[in-house]
């Protein structure tokens, strides 16, 4: 069994695979290496692999490479695609996983990656499995707080969803600004992608996209589990059992 975990800026998950099966998974705001340390006494791990957009986790490595092969993700691992980014030491490695989950379960199909989590990330890949590149944006959250932290009267508000298009308070306004800006912003992404590819695979994924996918119905597939099946696929490339 393959245990993935993904580090994030808000949220960690972990998750164990049998082959290119999910069979567990969790979500923790804190405490990896404890959740790490129970996964390894329930479950049969042979090899692990951490993706990490954060803070530095040594214990848990430490930890994990005391008990089975392990390796941290970098742009340098074998992945299952080109990568014709031009500065790929800078990308991601969140978006490597990404783009190689959706070879892995999307192949020989262009596809359009939009992540939206703490920032909203958009990778395209081609049908011949070419990572071209994609944007990054602010998420949700991000943009929230920008409003309150860049102006002396504007609240600092939690996510809602907006009742109509136009604001009858201040408060109605940022949440319209925010969350119809940001699907106003996807829609033209997808629009814009699709005027490339006249069979376009559009794949929403990230904490966020439950949210949005309300709103959002351009003939999208909605993949919670995304990176961490493209961390698995990663995983698989690079360790042998």
């Amino acid at each position: 069994m393959n245990l993935v975990i993904d580090i994030g800026n808000t949220q960690s998950k972990l998750a164990v695979f049998e082959n290119h099966s999910l069979v567990f998974q969790e979500a923790v705001d804190s405490k990896v290496l404890n959740a790490a340390q129970k996964l390894m006494k329930t479950h049969p791990i042979q090899r692990a692999i951490v993706c990490n957009v954060s803070q530095s986790q040594p214990e848990l490595i430490l930890f994990l490479d005391t008990q089975i092969p392990v390796i941290q993700l970098t742009w340098e691992a074998k992945v299952p695609f080109q990568n014709h980014y031009q500065t790929p030491q800078t990308l991601g490695v969140d978006r490597i996983a990404l783009v190689s989950g959706a070879v892995a379960h999307h192949p020989n199909q262009d596809v359009l990656i939009i992540d939206a989590g703490s920032c909203i990330t958009y990778d395209y890949k081609t049908a011949n499995e070419v990572y071209v590149g994609g944007a990054i944006s602010p998420g949700i959250q991000m943009r929230y707080a920008a409003l309150a932290n860049q102006t002396q009267n504007l609240p600092h508000l939690k996510k809602e969803m907006p009742i109509a298009a136009y604001g009858a308070s201040t408060s109605d306004s940022i949440h319209s600004g925010i969350v119809h800006g940001i699907c106003h912003e996807i829609k033209g992404f997808i629009n814009h992608y699709r005027s490339q590819s006249e069979n376009l695979t559009v794949i929403l994924t990230g904490g966020d996209a439950d949210f949005l996918s309300k709103t959002i119905k351009n003939g999208i597939f909605a993949d919670s589990n995304l990176l961490l099946k493209g961390l698995n696929t990663i995983l698989a490339l690079n360790l042998t059992e």
